[in-house]
């Protein structure tokens, strides 16, 4: 095995650290360091969804978390399906702590327009048909975005958990919790920039079957704002930690080198 890397892990929306465990336990095996966060209001973070204001209360844990790591230390930082928006605000802040960014079927923003419009353009290429027996609070009214979400059973067993395993469906069933998702925050200008967003390596892993974050949607982020280096998962769904975590941790590391 090579030089021994830092993995920071952080999950999507309405989940938590948990759903990594497999990950985490295939990089820890491979002698790597492995740092599994939960943002605010998820996982066993004790803070309420009330409580979560603001976009930045909700990465609070992460901006700590490298607040807090040694000014030599750089480490791989991973986000899934909506922390990629998580991510692409620490890489703003912290360039210098990461070594690459990768963005796993995840929001990909671009620092030319603020990183909320993905959202908005989420939402707009997908039908309301398609999201089944998904929630939304629409507190801003119901012609602007959702300002809050949570995934229902059925969207849950039939698109995001595809290809797991029962067991994984159910401790996701029982461990999820809302999600603010932070537009008006998120719709500010000037988030990102090419000076520090710009300045960190990012890698994009597509999978091919996400039928959440579809591959057209995929590959129109990429092709909208290039990242450095893509990899192309087969047969993989949305929760691919889950269904497919050592054809993950092999990618990982990888891009890791």
């Amino acid at each position: 095995m090579g030089s021994v890397k830092h993995f920071v892990l952080i999950h999507g929306a309405c989940h938590g650290s948990w759903c990594w465990y497999k990950l985490v336990t295939l990089l820890k095996q491979g002698g790597h360091l492995v740092t599994a966060l939960d943002l605010g209001a998820c996982g066993i973070n004790p803070k309420q969804l009330k409580e979560v204001h603001s976009v930045s209360s909700y990465v609070q844990p992460l901006m700590e978390f490298l607040a807090s790591l040694p000014s030599s230390e750089r480490v791989i930082l991973v986000g899934h399906s909506y922390a990629g928006l998580c991510i692409s605000l620490a890489m703003e802040r912290f360039p210098e702590k990461i070594s690459v960014s990768v963005f796993l079927t995840a929001y990909m923003p671009d620092y030319n327009s603020p990183p909320g419009i993905l959202i908005q353009q989420y939402f707009g290429s997908t039908p309301a048909e398609s999201l089944l027996d998904c929630q939304y609070a629409f507190d801003n009214g119901l012609d602007k975005p959702p300002t809050c979400a949570v995934f229902g059973p059925d969207y849950m067993r039939i698109k995001l958990y595809k290809y797991c395993r029962l067991e994984d469906l159910e401790l996701g069933k029982l461990l999820l919790r809302p999600t603010g998702l932070f537009m008006e925050d998120l719709s500010k200008e000037g988030l990102l920039t090419e000076e520090k967003y710009g300045s960190v390596k990012r890698v994009f892993i597509v999978c091919e079957e996400d039928d959440v974050m579809t591959e057209e949607f995929q590959r129109w982020m990429i092709q909208n704002s290039p990242p450095q280096v893509v990899k192309t998962i087969e047969r993989s769904a949305h929760m691919v930690m889950l269904s497919k975590p050592e054809q993950l941790c092999h990618c990982l590391e990888d891009v890791a080198q």
